[in-house]
C-alpha cells in the first residue's frame, strides 16, 4: 500500500481548485475565476488499489492587504510542510513574475512544477513556460496540464504516486473529502454569490452556517460596508434568490437554505471577527 499528503500551491487564480477536482473527477473545493477564492486547506482523497493520496488544496499565496490576507498565506506555507509531495501550479498564459518566484522559494526543492491552462495557450506558449520554469523556479520535474480538460493529468497522478512512500490509508476507501456539511454549504453559498453578482467582492463577503436544522439551513452572509449588502442582496432579492436556487440545486432534495446577509465593517482586518470565522 502506496499512501500520502501532497499539497497543492501556488498565487491566486492558477487554477489549483479545478485542478483538484479534476484529479478527484468530482467536486470538492469551490471554484471561481475570482482570486482567492480558497481560504481553507481543503482535502480530497484519491483511492486507487493500493493507493491513497490526501491531496490538499491551499489559497493563493500573494501580498495580503489585510490580516485575513496574512493568515491566509500562513494557511498555505503550512500545508507545504510535513507532507510527502508538493506541487507548485503557475498559470500557462502568464510570465513567470516575482510572486512566482517568492512561492518557489517557500517550496522544498523537489516540488513538482505544474503548468496549467495548457488548454487556452499555444503548444510555443507552453513550450516557452515549460523552460522559464525550469530556468527561473529550478525545481525537480514539470508537468503541462489543462486541469479544465484533463490533458495531461494522468501522467501527473503517475508521478505524484511514483513518490508516496508505503502507508497506511488515512481514510475510509469510500472517502472523497473530510470538508464538514455545514463548511460545504456555506462554501456553495459564498461560490455562487461570486459567480451571481460578479462584482469585485472576493475579498469582501464571508459565509458561515449557523443553523442546521434539516432540511433547513440558515446561512449567514457578511459584507464589510452597506453598499456590498445592497449587491449581494440585489434588486427585490434577486440575487438571493438566484444563489438559493443554485445552491439547493447541488444539494439533497428537500433543502431548504435561507440566507441573510449582515454588515461587520472591516471583518478582514479584525482578528476576533476571523477567528470567529475560523481563519
Amino acid at each position: 500500500m502506496r499512501s500520502g499528503f501532497v499539497s497543492i500551491v501556488g498565487r491566486p487564480n492558477v487554477g489549483k481548485s479545478t485542478l483538484l477536482n479534476r484529479i478527484l473527477g468530482t467536486k470538492v473545493a469551490i471554484t471561481s475565476d475570482k482570486p482567492q477564492t480558497t481560504r481553507s486547506q481543503i482535502r480530497g482523497v484519491l483511492n486507487r488499489p493500493d493507493v491513497q493520496v490526501v491531496f490538499v488544496d491551499t489559497p493563493g499565496i500573494h501580498r495580503p492587504r489585510t490580516l485575513l490576507g496574512e493568515r491566509l498565506n500562513a494557511t498555505a506555507t503550512d500545508a507545504a510542510t510535513g507532507v510527502d509531495v508538493v506541487c507548485m501550479v503557475v498559470d500557462a498564459t502568464g510570465p513567470i513574475g516575482p510572486g512566482d518566484r517568492f512561492v518557489a522559494e517557500q517550496m522544498p526543492a523537489d516540488a513538482i512544477v505544474i503548468v496549467n491552462k495548457t488548454d487556452i495557450a499555444s503548444a510555443e506558449q507552453v513550450i516557452a513556460q515549460l523552460a522559464r520554469a525550469a530556468d527561473q523556479l529550478d525545481r525537480s520535474a514539470y508537468f503541462p496540464v489543462s486541469a479544465r480538460t484533463g490533458e495531461g493529468i494522468e501522467a501527473l497522478v503517475d508521478e505524484i504516486i511514483s513518490r508516496l512512500p508505503e502507508g497506511p490509508a488515512w481514510y475510509p476507501d469510500d472517502t472523497v473529502t473530510d470538508v464538514p456539511e455545514a463548511f460545504w454549504v456555506a462554501e456553495l453559498v459564498r461560490e455562487q454569490l461570486l459567480a451571481v453578482t460578479r462584482d469585485e467582492l472576493p475579498h469582501s463577503i464571508a459565509t458561515r452556517v449557523v443553523e442546521w436544522e434539516w432540511p433547513r439551513i440558515r446561512v449567514e452572509i457578511l459584507v464589510e460596508r452597506d453598499s456590498q449588502k445592497g449587491i449581494v442582496i440585489g434588486r427585490k432579492g434577486s440575487v438571493l434568490k438566484q444563489v438559493g436556487i443554485n445552491v439547493r440545486e447541488q444539494l439533497p432534495p428537500g433543502a431548504f437554505v435561507e440566507l441573510f446577509v449582515k454588515v461587520d465593517k472591516d471583518w478582514q482586518r479584525q482578528a476576533s471577527a476571523l477567528d470567529r470565522l475560523g481563519f
